[in-house]
């Protein structure tokens, strides 16, 4: 009995994303697409969840009148999940900026700059291309909280909608202007130094697993000066590889980088929130020492304290201590992490998988 309860086990972990393919946590809705509604990512689950944080939203802002951004990454049900969502904040009397294609970073950005009350990434971060998933932003262009979480998913439960009447509908502003927007703030930061990156004169790979990093990335280097080489950075959904960025499954950047004799590699996921880079002898140099080499960076310019998640290796603490400043850790998760940050004074922060905190 005991081997046949392991060998279920075994084979219900090994196949977990058949069975819960609707994940519902306090950051979001998470799924596959098609199916059952409850079951799967639905355009009836797209509905009900968009009603349920536009609901939320009003109540936690108490204004009559309220702006949200929405963007997106280039995975193939997206534009049907963004149609959805666009169409049912307009239903409950909420203006909408649409971004179209954008990345996770950038429409966080974008929130805070438009004096929105709110914003919606539409993707499922690293996850295959059968998934998508609805991300759930604060008027400071942060992930909810975990009691704002659990308050929407309990409007969910409830579906306690009350959409608006004909003469109070949202409107629509498209603005696909918003990646050369967040690239000019980039540029505008003080550590940022342009012109010794552009004497550098870098050549990149950069692979943007067909999604919107393929137009982000390229652009922002070409601002700096670098010579960049694309592969798959066309924007059309269909994932070339397996889009975690882990190194089994960078064979073709890894090999481009020797070929092409150039400085390095970059590789982003479908949202574009996670980092990692290839060296130029074609080995990764690691999701887990892109947040460690950036705060290297900017504790050497300026003096202050760090935090990352538990999920982290210990190398930031020994990096912020060689620098003179406190490290804390925090629990997995980017609201967890920004929380901390905040109590602690934080000058860069982030996560063990590539993604950066920088207020």
């Amino acid at each position: 009995m005991k081997n046949f309860q392991v060998t279920l086990t075994l084979y219900i972990c090994k196949n977990l994303h058949q069975f819960m393919t609707l994940i519902k946590s306090i950051s979001g809705i998470r799924g596959t697409i098609g199916g059952k509604p409850g079951d799967n990512l639905t355009p009836i689950d797209a509905v009900k969840f968009a009603a349920s944080y536009g609901i939320w939203l009003k109540d936690y802002t108490n204004k009559e009148k309220l702006k949200v951004v929405i963007g997106r990454d280039a995975r193939l049900s997206g534009e049907m999940i963004q149609n959805l969502v666009v169409s049912t904040l307009v239903g409950l009397g909420i203006d909408v900026i649409d971004l179209d294609l954008s990345t996770t970073p950038t429409v966080e950005v974008a929130v805070p700059l438009e004096n929105a009350d709110g914003g919606i990434i539409l993707t499922a971060s690293h996850n295959p291309k059968q998934w998508n998933a609805l991300k759930l932003l604060n008027e400071r262009g942060e992930f909810l909280d975990a009691a704002q979480g659990a308050k929407i998913l309990e409007i969910a439960e409830q579906e306690d909608f009350d959409f608006s009447e004909v003469d109070n509908l949202g409107e629509i502003t498209k603005n696909d202007s918003y990646i050369d927007i967040h690239i000019d703030e980039v540029l505008n930061l003080s550590l940022v130094d342009a012109d010794v990156i552009r004497k550098a004169k870098f050549k990149v790979v950069v692979d943007g697993v067909n999604s919107t990093g393929g137009v982000a990335i390229p652009k922002l280097l070409k601002e700096l000066g670098v010579e960049v080489i694309k592969l798959y950075c066309d924007p059309t959904g269909h994932f070339p590889h397996n889009p975690e960025p882990l190194k089994e499954h960078l064979g073709d950047i890894c090999k481009l980088v020797v070929e092409e004799e150039a400085d390095f590699g970059i590789v982003v996921h479908p949202d574009v929130d996670r980092l990692a880079f290839i060296s130029n002898d074609g080995e990764m140099f690691g999701e887990e020492y892109t947040l460690v080499a950036c705060a290297d960076y900017v504790l050497g310019k300026t003096k202050g304290n760090t935090v990352s998640n538990l999920s982290s290796s210990r190398a930031l603490r020994d990096i912020t201590e060689k620098h003179g400043g406190t490290y804390e850790a925090a629990a997995v998760g980017e609201v967890n992490v920004v929380t901390k940050m905040k109590a602690n004074n934080a000058i860069i922060g982030g996560e063990g998988n590539g993604g950066i905190i920088y207020p």
